[in-house]
Formats: C-alpha cells, sequence, structure tokens
C-alpha cells in the first residue's frame, strides 16, 4: 500500500525485454536506503512492481506482459524518469489517501495552462472510469496523489482537472509532460469498491 506522496524521482539505467516481458533497472542511490530487500513492492510512476534485484546503483524490476498490457512502462528508455514511492510502513506519516499501485486506465494530457503560480493540468480518461472520479475527490496520476478540479463530460470525452502546486512540479516528472503524453490513473481505491457492491447488488 502507497499514499500516492512521491519520496524521489528515479532515473532508468537498462532496459531489456525478453520474451515479451520488460526488465527494468532503476538508478535510485541516495533515494532509498538499506532496509529494502528483495520481494519489497515499490511504486514505480503509479504501477506496484516487485524488486527482483538489488544492483550496484539500485533496485531492478520484472515487468509482466499483463502489467505491460495495462500501462506504459513499455515506453521506458534509457535515460526516463519515474516517480518512486516506497511502500507505507507502519507509523508512517499519511500525507496523501490510499493508492494501491494497480491502474485503472491510461490517460492523456490535454491542456497545460498557468494558473498563478501554479499548473493548471487537463486530462482525457476512458469513459468507464468516469463514474469513479469526483469533483475534490481523490485522483493519483503516475503515482501522485492529486485533488481533482472538475470533471467534464461531454459526448467527446471525459476529462478531469488538476491544480498543481510549483512543489509538485518540481518535486515529480509531472512537470515535464507535455500535450499528448500519456499517464497511470488510479482511482479512489474507496469509489472502486463501493462501485463493485453495488455490481454485486444489481
Amino acid at each position: 500500500m502507497f499514499t500516492g506522496i512521491v519520496q524521489g524521482v528515479a532515473r532508468v539505467g537498462a532496459v531489456s525485454t525478453h520474451d515479451g516481458e520488460l526488465a527494468v533497472e532503476l538508478a535510485t542511490e541516495g533515494l532509498v536506503g538499506e532496509n529494502i530487500s528483495i520481494g519489497d513492492s515499490v511504486c514505480v510512476s503509479g504501477v506496484c512492481l516487485t524488486v527482483a534485484r538489488l544492483t550496484d546503483n539500485g533496485l531492478a524490476f520484472d515487468v509482466s506482459r499483463e502489467t505491460l498490457s495495462r500501462t506504459h512502462l513499455d515506453g521506458l528508455s534509457e535515460g526516463s524518469r519515474v516517480n518512486l514511492e516506497l511502500a507505507m510502513s507502519v507509523g508512517d506519516r499519511f500525507g496523501g489517501h490510499f493508492v494501491s499501485g494497480h491502474v485503472d486506465g491510461l490517460g492523456t494530457l490535454v491542456a497545460k495552462d498557468s494558473a498563478g503560480r501554479s499548473t493548471q493540468m487537463r486530462f482525457t480518461m476512458p469513459r468507464v472510469l468516469a463514474p469513479l472520479i469526483a469533483e475534490k475527490g481523490s485522483v493519483t496520476v503516475d503515482g501522485v496523489s492529486l485533488t481533482v478540479n472538475q470533471v467534464i463530460d461531454s459526448p467527446s470525452a471525459v476529462e478531469f482537472e488538476l491544480n498543481l502546486v510549483p512543489h509538485t512540479l518540481a518535486a515529480t516528472t509531472l512537470g515535464e509532460l507535455q500535450i499528448d503524453h500519456l499517464v497511470h490513473i488510479e482511482v479512489d481505491l474507496v469509489a472502486r469498491y463501493l462501485k463493485r457492491l453495488r455490481e454485486c447488488d444489481d
């Protein structure tokens, strides 16, 4: 379990493919301590991955075909930057919201404008996620816990709008996003299970 409060930005050191799956090495020196082990969960730009190997410079992960089919991790290359968060420990400060690292869909940045010292961003999302994202509710974008300004539902697309403060832009990869960039979207965990319960009742 994670909180969506990014602990640092790591750089991809190496990427390779094996039988349709991906092996990714991240240079995490200075971002993680010595208390991380093989088998631990790490949130990598919103995707929960399991540490497969410890390297001289950081951590290595194997990404399955299932994960590749639901994310855009296949677009990673050497030098790419990703948001990083270690799994919660008992007693940790809880600053974001409950984040599982299970991506619900891909979004696309369609607008980016200045709003005072902050930046306003608008993303499209799969229509199936529209009931699960609410104004002033929480959403995770590339592993970052954010508050939804508004949801815009039109015949052509469903979009949601966010305000990103300077700290978030500087401390995560979201400040690097350009129009048409894909992002990982995870809806609020409570909303996901409420939807499932309603479906079961029907």
